[in-house]
């Protein structure tokens, strides 16, 4: 991958605005077009084991959580909780959150969600979705901790999905596989000579290449921060809340 010209720690312009998560809210608010709508589901599709999480430390059984959650979406997608969004402020975590909790204080009834939704499978939630709630910490953990820890490794995933999109396309998805735990955290299984050899590369170069594709994570994680944002001058506070959430 060639090196960024770009310093990692600048912000990202106001161009880059142009398109983000508060965007594609406003889009589905206003705009009744399929692909404003499918964008918002997508959004859907990322985010929804952080509130599934969030639903399930509130004391709701597996089957419950199943169905609040789908039914939440169903609604987010229907645009019902989309009228009174503000995109002047806030922030797209937690204008998910505010809407959940609304939802589950004012507006849900089990035995309406056939008659609203329809049954309907807005996202897919099955088994999975309990083994990962399994591995969960203890209860004394509160929903709204549990929501944001999950938000932000599914929001470090996204990233991280990007970056090795970027390397795939430029035809080196080996080397991303080989050098992604420079990244995640996890300790290499071999040292950077090691690595290098069998990467048909120097230690210098492979120490370069790390550089580089850091740097790169770094621009990534930055702009889709933005993109969940109303402003870029909540930027460094939003960083600042992701990492305390997995601290």
């Amino acid at each position: 991958m060639p090196p960024s010209d770009t310093n990692p720690h600048a912000l990202p312009a106001a161009s880059q605005f142009a398109t983000t998560h508060w965007s594609v809210v406003l889009a589905a608010k206003d705009d009744t077009s399929s692909a404003a709508a499918d964008a918002l589901a997508q959004l859907c599709r990322v985010y929804w084991y952080p509130l599934y999480a969030f639903i399930r430390r509130r004391g709701y059984g597996p089957d419950d959580a199943q169905d609040l959650t789908q039914e939440f979406f169903y609604r987010l997608l229907d645009r019902r909780y989309l009228s009174a969004v503000d995109h002047r402020k806030g922030r797209f975590r937690t204008f998910l959150l505010g809407a959940l909790e609304h939802f589950l204080a004012n507006e849900w009834r089990r035995s309406q969600t056939q008659r609203r939704g329809g049954g309907q499978q807005i996202i897919s939630i099955d088994d999975s979705a309990e083994q990962r709630y399994a591995h969960e910490p203890a209860t004394d953990v509160s929903p709204e901790r549990i929501y944001d820890q999950r938000w932000a490794l599914a929001f470090l995933e996204q990233v991280l999905g990007k970056l090795r999109a970027e390397f795939i396309e430029a035809g080196k998805g080996a080397t991303f596989e080989a050098l992604k735990a420079f990244l995640t955290g996890d300790r290499p299984v071999v040292a950077y000579a090691e690595l290098a050899t069998s990467l048909g590369t120097t230690e210098n170069a492979l120490k370069m290449a790390v550089s580089r594709m850091r740097q790169r994570y770094a621009e990534l994680l930055r702009q889709e921060i933005a993109n969940t944002l109303s402003s870029p001058d909540e930027i460094e506070d939003e960083l600042r809340s992701l990492m305390t959430a997995l601290s």
